[in-house]
């Protein structure tokens, strides 16, 4: 993720360095922590938590058991790993549900935070679990904010409960539950108001609603690109009315990453969900135990297969394993392989999550959505003879295939060409199994 990159690559060049020792001593570890301390500092890490974490780091690392091991490098990183991981939140907190439907979740933050677009995006993964969301636009007073949501759940195909003429927020709340009860949606999402600050006023409507609707959570909506001032942002609204999670957004932004670290310790609420991008599915379930995993380079191999299964149709993925054991993967393979990869978000971030993968190597690494467009219009330009068996263009038929796509003749090429090392690597991994991915450095993305 871009607002961990640099932190990220600091930590892994120090837990580079532990790897290979046979050998470690109470100095090697005081200058490590302290190296961990400055990599912290400079990612706006709050000092107290940062204080705290490598004290914390520190005196496990001391003790006898890790100074005394055969691999003392592998044990300082499994507790560097262990109490980032407890420092994100520990285990991974669900949604609590409602007993008696409608289960209703108020999203509240500062304007700007990502507020609306959350909502949506929260409502679309709950979808998937087969709930009937419905959203309620109780932001009265941003212009525009009611029409914002109903775009949202125009382009996701999600009710939208609004009053466009009721100037009561708290009034709007009530009746859009009463909806919702008669209308069998479970769970309610409230859109509150936010403002550019904190203020009593804000809050005072937060605190009558919360106590007219009952929410079974207040989630609240953190811009992580804002650094300390998140972490204040997120103080208050947890002393003033009181939250159950939080869901970061812009955590593809590139910044330093310290809100994310230290959100949960300054409100002792969890982080609930991480928002990745812009798309509204770009959106994932906060796992502390991955994050960490991450952002010490160690991969987050589960996140990756779940991005997988839930784009890749298995009918289809059975289709293309049974055609290469058979005859092996053509062009019309190659375009549909790489339409589902885009699906599964951008190409440096699911990267980022095979273990021991260089995050250096690829770094401003994304999808070209141009040169994915090209690939598709010189693929449609071959005839299917062509599409099934590209040794046969030749140079005439190279010059007609770039001439129908509006494309150039080494654009064609380039596409043969990189088709050609798919299609090896594609042998290569039905040959060796899993132990193929190892070529997937190699691979020719549509960079």
């Amino acid at each position: 993720m871009a607002i961990f990159e640099g932190l990220s690559s600091k930590l892994q060049d120090i837990v580079n360095k532990l790897k290979g020792k046979v050998r470690i001593t109470e100095k090697d570890i005081k200058e490590v922590m302290r190296e961990i301390r400055m990599a912290l500092l400079e990612a706006d890490v709050n000092y107290k938590v940062v204080k705290d974490f490598t004290n914390s780091v520190t005196e496990k690392a001391l003790g006898s058991d890790v100074l005394e091991s055969l691999t003392p490098g592998q044990q300082v990183i499994k507790i560097v790993y262990d109490e980032m991981t407890a420092l994100l939140g520990g285990t991974t907190a669900k949604l609590t549900y409602s007993s008696k439907p409608p289960t209703v979740y108020m999203l509240v933050g500062l304007q700007g935070s990502g507020k609306t677009t959350s909502c949506g995006k929260i409502a679309n993964l709950l979808r998937k679990d087969n709930k009937k969301p419905l959203m309620v636009a109780c932001d009265i007073y941003r212009p525009a904010a009611i029409k914002q949501l109903q775009v949202v759940g125009s382009q996701l195909n999600i009710d939208v409960y609004a009053e466009e003429n009721n100037k009561n927020a708290v009034a709007i709340a009530e009746n859009a539950i009463k909806h919702a009860q008669r209308n069998g949606y479970d769970p309610v999402l409230i859109d509150t108001a936010g403002r550019l600050h904190i203020n009593e006023e804000l809050m005072q409507e937060l605190r009558d609603m919360k106590a007219k609707v009952k929410p079974m959570e207040i989630l609240l909506v953190v811009d992580a690109m804002t650094g300390q001032d998140a972490v204040n942002v997120a103080k208050s609204f947890s002393e003033e009315l009181g939250i159950d999670g939080i869901i970061l957004t812009k955590l593809d932004g590139d910044t330093r990453g310290g809100a994310a670290l230290t959100v949960k310790t300054v409100t002792g609420k969890p982080i609930k969900f991480a928002s990745v991008g812009e798309k509204l599915n770009d959106i994932e379930p906060f796992h502390p135990d991955r994050m960490a995993s991450r952002i010490l380079g160690m991969g987050d191999v589960l996140s990756l297969i779940e991005k997988a299964q839930e784009s890749f149709d298995e009918k289809k993925a059975l289709e293309m394993e049974q055609k290469l054991r058979s005859k092996g993967f053509d062009l019309n393979d190659f375009l549909e392989q790489m339409e589902e990869m885009q699906k599964m978000g951008p190409l440096d971030q699911l990267l980022g999550m095979i273990p021991g993968f260089d995050s250096k190597a690829m770094k401003g690494l994304s999808v070209d959505e141009n040169r994915l467009k090209r690939i598709k219009a010189i693929i449609q330009s071959m005839t299917k003879k062509e599409r099934s068996n590209p040794d046969i263009i030749n140079a005439s038929r190279k010059k007609r295939i770039a001439s129908g796509s509006g494309t150039e003749v080494q654009d064609v090429n380039r596409l043969l060409k990189d088709f050609e090392q798919v299609n090896k690597l594609m042998k290569m991994m039905n040959k060796k199994g899993k132990r193929g991915l190892k070529g997937m450095k190699n691979m020719p993305f549509p960079f």
